[in-house]
């Protein structure tokens, strides 16, 4: 289970933000939605482990996470947690392949592409596979950086505004792919955006 508990956050001892509390289980998906200037960013990054709360707790399976130090934040982060940003972020000069397994590699996980290649067939890039990233459609980077999210199984799925430059077509498409992926790895799954085309698409949603 992911738990938080009276997150705040202040910048510069000025701007402060009161995050809600969450609750969610293996298996579960969860849609943020907030305008800008709400703290959406500041939210996913703290989930993430990228920014310690000015107060609070969060903890991921029984361990509170928000409490690690830097480094061992960094570990458990990777062992733990798959990241979709808004701008996909891939090292420019190798392939999509290569990615996944420097991804794994990173992480202190088995280096294996034959599961790589099974995670970009899921996705529908294999063909890509050799391709480097800039090669690829805005869609096609945006399932790119699903399959680099989910390939280290992560317990929890953030993304970050994953559909804003999208077209309707390739949103639904990013919303299935993210949901079946969680889903297949049991994991908790958290959309952060402002897209309110995915309110209909969510179960369970919360507005900061």
């Amino acid at each position: 289970m992911l738990k938080s508990n009276s997150i705040q956050f202040t910048y510069d001892g000025e701007k402060k933000f009161n995050f809600p509390d969450l609750n969610i289980n293996s298996g579960e998906s969860l849609l943020v939605l907030g305008e800008s200037g709400v703290g959406k960013t500041t939210f996913i990054q703290i989930l993430a482990g990228l920014l310690k709360p000015s107060s609070g707790s969060l903890e991921l399976n029984s361990i509170n996470y928000s409490s690690l130090s830097s480094k061992k934040m960094d570990e458990f982060r990777g062992k733990n947690i798959g990241m979709i940003f808004q701008s996909p972020h891939f090292v420019r000069n190798i392939s999509i392949i290569e990615n996944l397994l420097l991804s794994l590699h990173l992480s202190n996980q088995k280096l294996d592409n034959e599961y790589a290649e099974d995670i970009l067939s899921q996705i529908g890039l294999v063909e890509k596979m050799n391709s480097l990233p800039d090669e690829l459609s805005q869609g096609e980077q945006q399932r790119a950086a699903i399959a680099l999210a989910v390939i280290k199984n992560p317990d929890l799925i953030l993304a970050d505004e994953p559909t804003s430059s999208l077209d309707d077509t390739n949103c639904q498409k990013i919303i299935s792919l993210l949901k079946e992926q969680s889903a297949s790895k049991n994991a908790k799954l958290i959309i952060i955006t402002h897209d309110n085309r995915l309110k209909s698409q969510f179960k369970k949603s919360i507005i900061l």
